[in-house]
């Protein structure tokens, strides 16, 4: 696979790289987790990535509602059969992703048809874990997927090149390629997006990161990145895609230190008496991925002391 046309790098990715490293680095020093630790988390993020990822795909269920149906099989009243057998669908195929996760693993198709199979099932079995064998078209999408016939080699190449490319690209922006040339080939009549979604976190989590979640709150921003991607430029994707997974080591981290609370929203922190920069100006920087920041909701959540040293830093580049 030839990637000399493509763009994967972007001001400041470097420095966020090496932020995100910084907290897996910390979180491995945690470890070993402690049982209850990790089931709370672990069932915490799941929930998250299950409603997230079907809301992304117009599913209407909320996210407490999503978690009724998953863990007390209720039925919600005005929402569709469909909807609520997406909810557990997605959540089997994530216990399959998590009994498939160890650090000596190697993609392969075998894996991937299943996980698809368990978002369809129950769906549309005809094409549960099938490649699609007829051409595509997507609504609102700046390309048309390949012919069909091309679908089984162009996916063994995808395959091949994650599994060879080794130490010679960071494994996160490996895991943001891998997501969107899933979705660009599209093997898959239904359920693309989802199977991208979970299988991309299959290789973050091999590496010992937490899954990195895709908010329904950005949406058109993840659209408008894989438009971006589709033509060369993964700079928006391998932001939106490090943000999400910044945000999960930080749910990790400040959970298991106690630490939560050191987060404030960007409003809280501006309003303090004295603070010298504006509520517009350090949310662009949260959304640049300049400054330690998460996303809760359509929040964006920071500290006053990752602002200061993002400035600090600033200042002495500038000499």
């Amino acid at each position: 696979m030839d990637w000399t046309n493509f763009n994967f790098h972007f001001e400041g990715l470097d420095r966020h790289l090496a932020r995100i490293q910084e907290k897996k680095n910390r979180l491995d020093v945690l470890r070993p987790l402690s049982d209850a630790a990790v089931r709370q988390l672990r069932n915490s993020l799941a929930l998250e990535w299950t409603y997230h990822s079907n809301s992304i795909e117009g599913n209407r269920l909320t996210l407490q509602e999503t978690k009724m149906v998953i863990e007390d099989g209720l039925t919600i009243q005005g929402k569709t059969l469909r909807e609520h057998f997406e909810a557990v669908n997605h959540q089997e195929a994530i216990e399959l992703i998590e009994e498939l996760v160890h650090s000596t693993y190697r993609l392969q198709a075998a894996n991937i048809l299943p996980v698809h199979a368990l978002v369809l099932q129950k769906i549309e079995k005809e094409f549960a874990g099938r490649y699609r064998n007829a051409g595509v078209r997507i609504a609102g999408a700046n390309f048309v997927p390949p012919n069909a016939l091309k679908v089984d080699y162009l996916m063994e190449e995808l395959i091949a090149w994650v599994n060879n490319a080794g130490n010679s690209i960071h494994p996160v922006i490996k895991a943001a390629i891998f997501h969107h040339r899933l979705v660009w080939i599209h093997p898959f009549f239904d359920g693309n997006g989802r199977t991208a979604r979970l299988v991309f976190n299959l290789l973050l989590m091999k590496e010992g990161f937490p899954p990195a979640i895709i908010l329904k709150n950005d949406r058109k921003k993840y659209y408008d990145a894989l438009n971006r991607a589709n033509q060369g430029d993964y700079g928006k994707l391998l932001l939106l895609v490090m943000q999400a997974l910044e945000r999960s080591l930080d749910i990790y981290l400040s959970n298991l230190n106690n630490t939560y609370d050191d987060y404030q929203s960007i409003t809280d922190i501006v309003s303090e008496p004295g603070f010298p920069y504006g509520q517009e100006y350090i949310s662009l920087l949260a959304r640049r991925g300049k400054i330690d920041a998460f996303k809760e909701g359509r929040n964006w959540l920071t500290s006053k002391d990752a602002v200061l040293q993002y400035m600090e830093l600033r200042k002495r580049r500038r000499g």
